[in-house]
């Protein structure tokens, strides 16, 4: 499955890169990433409230620290913002993260979910389409496994039984994103995240619910009653994937044929990755690290399992591997000793 070499121009770090959802946690640290390489970043993002606007605000003036960090609080929503930025600022590649997270969220707000994933990636793809961006990078989601039993997850798998409306809306920016390089030769590549944890991390997520309530003597809450198995991701292997990834746009696969059709390739430019750790974790291990980070007993709140979500999660990330030289290098130890350390600094908690 060939891959273009790195972009044609004399100096590589000459490249603009947009990163939407710049402001968000795997927004930030590839962004920052990105600079510290030398690229020059355009960050957009709504600075919304579906979480703590303070911690957004404060990775960004870490950012709008760079001379080659330019910023736009915008809406994805709104096409002509949109429009606008493209036409001024011209990126050669897209680094597409913004969406609105959640799973459980997406239950009983669907409607949200629409508007920024559905509508909000539309006009990303008619951005790039319309000023000829070289390669579109843009974020999915473990979520999109569903159903799926087949372990470890494969890109190469049908993933037709989502179990919530967040999972869905990623698997629909997939086959939009399929739909834009087959017509208008668009280069894209999908990334399917897996569990993501680290220091900037978001509040709504596990390590920074247990660490929060642990630290307040107050019980977290178990789905499934802790009988779950994750495949956490440490923030810098998601960013080191990622940055890498940009740099190669995809080709169309010589090997493709319709008579077997591979959900991760196609006759067009296109492609899926896994990124995770390829290492899943019981989330009973996971939660004796905080503890013995924190030196201090988590109180259990054992609870059924929720609508939408799925017991276990494994990445199969052969793929990268082979096509970018990527191996996950995290584990949870050293990923929640560094969180750990960082929320004690950043909320000044004395332990």
């Amino acid at each position: 499955m060939a891959l273009s070499s790195d972009i044609k121009r004399p100096q590589i770090l000459n490249m603009k890169i947009l990163v939407t959802g710049a402001a968000g946690f795997i927004g930030f640290h590839t962004s920052k990433r990105l600079l510290d390489s030398g690229f020059d970043v355009v960050g957009l993002d709504n600075v919304n409230d579906y979480y703590d606007v303070n911690l957004k605000r404060n990775r960004l003036k870490i950012l709008q620290g760079y001379d080659r960090f330019a910023f736009y609080e915008i809406n994805l929503e709104d096409q002509s913002a949109v429009e606008q930025l493209f036409k001024k600022e011209a990126p050669e590649r897209v680094i597409h993260l913004a969406a609105q997270a959640g799973v459980r969220y997406s239950i009983e707000h669907p409607e949200v979910y629409i508007q920024s994933n559905i509508i909000g990636t539309f006009h990303i793809l008619e951005g790039c389409r319309h000023h000829r961006v070289e390669h579109l990078v843009y974020a999915s989601t473990s979520s999109a496994y569903g159903l799926n039993m087949k372990f470890p997850f494969s890109v190469h798998d049908n993933v037709s039984h989502p179990v919530s409306f967040y999972g869905a809306t990623k698997i629909a920016n997939e086959l939009m994103a399929h739909s834009y390089s087959h017509l208008y030769r668009l280069p894209t590549t999908g990334l399917r995240f897996f569990t993501v944890y680290g220091p900037w991390g978001r509040p709504d997520m596990a390590l920074f619910l247990f660490t929060k309530a642990i630290l307040a003597s107050e019980p977290i809450d178990l789905y499934n009653r802790g009988n779950m198995v994750r495949d956490f991701t440490y923030i810098d292997d998601i960013v080191e994937g990622v940055s890498r990834i940009v740099k190669k746009a995809p080709e169309p696969d010589s090997e493709w044929s319709g008579d077997h059709p591979n959900p991760a390739s196609s006759i067009a430019p296109y492609r899926l990755y896994n990124i995770g750790s390829n290492n899943p974790v019981p989330l009973m291990d996971y939660v004796q690290e905080i503890e013995k980070n924190l030196g201090k007993k988590a109180k259990f709140n054992m609870m059924p399992m929720q609508d939408g979500d799925v017991r276990k999660s494994h990445a199969d990330v052969d793929d990268l591997i082979r096509d970018f030289e990527y191996t996950p290098k995290w584990n949870i130890k050293d990923g929640i000793k560094n969180f750990i350390q960082w929320y004690i600094d950043y909320y000044n908690v004395s332990l």
